[in-house]
């Protein structure tokens, strides 16, 4: 998966338990849109993150021109 600055991610709550968690890319470190990210999640929450299996990327209105 490729992302990119401003683009939003969501990862999917595994156990019923657990909700989603949507956030936005802030940084990309990894070569050509590839993780790791920054992300500041929507709690305020900031963290580096290598997203796992259950995770979606909405393209941002920024560089991509359109929302996926």
């Amino acid at each position: 998966m490729k992302a990119a600055q401003g683009d939003r991610i969501i990862i999917r709550g595994t156990t019923v338990e657990s909700s989603d968690r949507h956030g936005e890319i802030l940084e990309v470190k990894g070569a050509d849109g590839a993780p790791p990210y920054h992300v500041r999640f929507d709690d305020g929450h900031e963290t580096i993150l290598f997203p796992g299996g259950d995770f979606v990327v909405e393209r941002g209105t920024g560089e991509h021109g359109t929302t996926a």
